[in-house]
């Protein structure tokens, strides 16, 4: 029977104790806990406490991590794509150790291959050979590509056609770090394709220890940075473009690795560096390029050496966000569309004809507008990582792009890749004579409100009051709840998508009418936090 709560948080000790001395009981009979790893104690501490909960509903199952002495809550940094959490606190060596183990079983890689790539976050090396080191237990061999951005690691997993790992936070502050998994050929594992069985896994491993495989797995080292910059450039030829001063701000991030060796070499792309030195804590500023204070110090320089364009880099580079020559942000909607013309101009010449194309549904209207106009298949998807990956695979889209600057290749294995949609940027740009403000302005043609969070306690009631204020013609249930209409001044949209993790509700409103879009988006601002 289910315990009732008063009761279950004052067992909540007792319980603990008995679980502790069970399992100290079982690893070593006679020593009790306060014996187990206590002062003057000859005996290692457990490396997990466990034990049937079959009579205990609601109890969550947690493992214990023996270097830091604290139960470890797995599904708190577990998420839906990835793995990310705070050093020490939740991710530890032995814990990333149990998920080596974890991956390699679940994948079935015993006696297989898989790569391991991490970036330069203090903790990051130390976590990759943990990780190599859970997967060598479990009989798995590692290929090591050490320093990289998490392209990187897809191109590794796609070339290779090798399961992967990268240890990364991408835009995160320091305290954070996560891991990036992949199948082999760069196929994304989300919680619903594996994610959740690995996690499962590492808490078992975490619980009763990592039992070794027959024969354990062995390690070797593999640099392929310059065969990831040979393949990129072989993607997007910038050979003949006409000569342009980039500024280019990687944060202390991946991007001070990758881009001198994919542009570098360029005669005709004069760099501008910006924070290229690889320094895990971010010591200018967060490698979050989403935030405009992010982008201050690049657009300053853009201005300041009067160059073409900007670039700047999250902390893994593998999105990228773009800065015209008067220092204004451009839209990633903007840098889709230009991306989206380009790729489907590039295939047919080919001797393609059922072109696909991918938008998820919170990039501009005039995305698939663009995608449509130039002949190709627009297909609106949900915002996500491992979800976009898939849909890349299954329609075999040529490109995909996302309102958050991540940045989908049919021939980069379906994976996201910042740096070749900034070369695609530069390319375009490169190729005529207009500027990029220009460029911006052409495939920027709407009004935007920009994602607005709001905190809400009572979702329905909530969208009960969006609904009767705001008009709409249309609802759609998408991803969230998409309201639509027009009037005499012009078409609108309004989606409002509840976050996965936190009490908030995510609101972006579009229109072809600057007054319209604000008019949309205090209606609903104000119904969603009932002001």
């Amino acid at each position: 029977m289910p315990l009732q709560i008063a009761e279950f948080w004052k067992r909540i000790p007792e319980v603990l104790a008995s679980l502790l001395n069970h399992q100290a009981e079982k690893l070593c009979p006679g020593a009790g806990f306060e014996e187990f790893g206590g002062e003057g104690s000859t005996h290692s501490p457990p490396v997990a406490v466990s034990t049937d909960f079959a009579d205990h509903e609601g109890i969550v199952f947690l493992g214990f991590n023996r270097d830091e002495g604290v139960l470890v809550d797995f599904d708190k940094f577990v998420k839906s794509y990835d793995v990310r959490g705070l050093v020490g606190s939740e991710l530890t060596e032995e814990v990333v150790t149990c998920f080596g183990a974890g991956f390699v079983d679940e994948l079935e890689l015993t006696g297989k291959e898989l790569v391991v790539g991490h970036d330069m976050r203090d903790s990051s090396p130390g976590f990759a050979r943990a990780f190599a080191n859970g997967a060598n237990q479990r009989g798995a061999n590692v290929v090591l590509i050490g320093l990289c951005s998490t392209d990187m690691s897809y191109f590794a997993s796609g070339k290779l056609d090798l399961p992967a790992a990268m240890f990364t936070a991408s835009h995160n502050p320091a305290s954070y770090n996560g891991i990036k998994f992949s199948r082999a050929g760069a196929r994304g594992i989300s919680l619903d394709t594996g994610l959740a069985q690995i996690r499962d896994r590492a808490k078992n491993f975490l619980e009763s220890g990592i039992q070794p495989a027959e024969t354990v797995g062995t390690v070797r080292e593999m640099d392929v940075l310059s065969q990831y910059a040979q393949y990129l450039n072989q993607l997007v030829d910038l050979s003949s473009i006409r000569k342009l001063r980039v500024v280019v701000d990687a944060a202390n991030g991946m991007g001070g690795l990758t881009v001198p060796a994919v542009l570098g070499g360029n005669p005709n792309i004069e760099l501008v560096d910006l924070y290229f030195e690889l320094d895990g804590t971010f010591p200018n500023h967060e490698a979050n390029p989403l935030e405009p204070k992010n982008l201050i110090d690049l657009q300053k320089k853009v201005l300041e050496v009067g160059a073409d364009m900007g670039l700047a880099f999250d902390g893994d580079a593998d999105r990228c966000f773009v800065v015209d020559e008067k220092g204004q942000a451009v839209n990633p909607s903007a840098v889709a569309a230009i991306v989206s013309r380009r790729e489907i101009e590039r295939v047919r010449k080919l001797g393609e004809k059922d072109i696909v194309v991918l938008h998820n549904l919170l990039t501009s209207k005039f995305v698939s507008e663009e995608i449509e106009r130039n002949g190709a298949t627009a297909i609106k998807t949900k915002v996500g990582h491992s979800l976009i990956k898939d849909r890349m695979a299954e329609t075999g889209a040529v490109f995909g792009g996302e309102h958050s600057a991540h940045y989908y290749f049919r021939d980069f294995w379906g994976a996201d890749n910042g740096m070749l949609a900034a070369m695609h940027v530069i390319s375009e740009l490169g190729s005529g004579a207009l500027p990029m403000s220009t460029l911006a302005a052409q495939t920027t043609p709407y009004f935007a409100s920009g994602e607005i969070n709001s905190t809400v306690t009572d979702r329905p009631a909530a969208l009960q009051r969006v609904r009767e204020v705001i008009g709409a013609d249309l609802e759609e249930q998408f991803d969230g709840t998409t309201f639509s209409g027009s009037t005499s001044r012009g078409w609108w949209w309004a989606n409002i998508r509840p976050s996965n993790t936190e009490p908030l509700f995510r609101l972006n409103v579009e229109s072809n009418d600057q007054s319209l879009m604000e008019e949309i988006t205090q209606l609903a601002v104000r119904a969603i936090r009932n002001s």
